[in-house]
């Protein structure tokens, strides 16, 4: 029981980053916006995010440093993407080239150093009981925000009134303008809170998950962030099982390379990303009705002068 209780809790912990930036991209892209500038933004946060509370002291100014540092990567991809009306998917990965770049000089100072991690919740009588304890009320805050995170996201698309029309820009940007709505406006808006939340999920990574920071140790989670959001088909509900899912797969192949499963530990370690293809595969074939994605993804909306 220990040891199950060690892989849900590591899990859990490999599962966090994954859904807070595939949350804010799921807005996004309901809005209508394709950005691939996920993995950028997560390692420009995790750079600002461990500056920042290594130099305060404080995990909290941490997060908000990582949450900034996401937003202005977001704000560069908006005035292209929107503003200019540039290519959405070029500009995306234009912004993770630049992120990687940009991370590995601002972080260049701060390698090898540690700080306190952020700490986990700790209530009286509650986490004390055994195995379902330390589960659900022994989590760091990161943990419980990311959840908080999805049903608030699910809330404000489906359950009010802006979430209905950030979701009519996404499905049909020319109508949206003819009933009088700022497209661009509400899309700018949207990939703020995505960058916000890839911020966000890049600082766990140095003030929770590993207390230090090392260029490029977001790893593909960005990536992977984006596939999520497929897997769910634009859906919050499912992000939750498919980030958990993708979590389960990244921490029981490190058990089985720690088991001795006779296994090379390169297939292993890249057996997440493996298992993304052979989802979005699967889903491909499996719909029938057509694509689940917002019919303007990607599409550039210049309105009429």
């Amino acid at each position: 029981m220990e040891l199950v209780e060690a892989i849900i809790l590591s899990v859990l912990a490999a599962s966090t980053p994954l859904l807070i930036a595939a949350t804010g991209e799921l807005l996004t892209e309901r809005s209508g916006v394709l950005n691939l500038g996920v993995e950028g933004m997560m390692i420009m946060g995790a750079a600002c995010g461990f500056a920042g509370a290594w130099l305060s002291g404080s995990i909290l100014v941490g997060a908000l440093c990582g949450m900034v540092a996401g937003t202005l990567m977001s704000l560069i991809f908006a005035l292209m993407a929107l503003g200019l009306a540039v290519n959405q998917v070029a500009t995306g990965l234009a912004l993770t080239i630049l992120g990687v770049g940009l991370s590995g000089l601002i972080g260049a100072g701060f390698v090898g150093e540690r700080i306190t991690p952020a700490a986990h919740l700790d209530i009286p009588g509650l986490t004390d009981i055994p195995f379902i304890g330390n589960v659900l009320f022994g989590q760091d805050a990161f943990v419980y925000l990311s959840l908080a995170l999805i049903v608030g996201v699910w809330w404000f698309l489906y359950r009010t009134r802006p979430g209905l029309i950030l979701r009519a820009c996404g499905d049909n940007h020319l109508s949206a303008h003819a009933l009088g709505y700022p497209v661009l406006r509400i899309r700018t808006l949207a990939v703020m809170f995505g960058g916000a939340c890839a911020g966000l999920a890049g600082a766990y990574l140095p003030l929770a998950y590993t207390p230090f920071f090392i260029p490029g140790m977001t790893a593909g989670r960005g990536w992977i962030a984006l596939a999520l959001v497929v897997f769910s088909s634009w859906r919050p509900g499912r992000l939750v099982v498919g980030a958990y899912l993708f979590g389960a797969v990244t921490i029981l192949q490190l058990h089985a390379q720690g088991w001795g499963v006779g296994i090379p530990s390169q297939f292993m370690s890249a057996l997440p990303y493996l298992a993304t293809i052979i989802v979005l595969v699967l889903l491909s074939r499996a719909r029938t009705g057509g694509s689940t994605a917002p019919a303007a993804l990607g599409t550039v909306f210049v309105p009429d002068r």
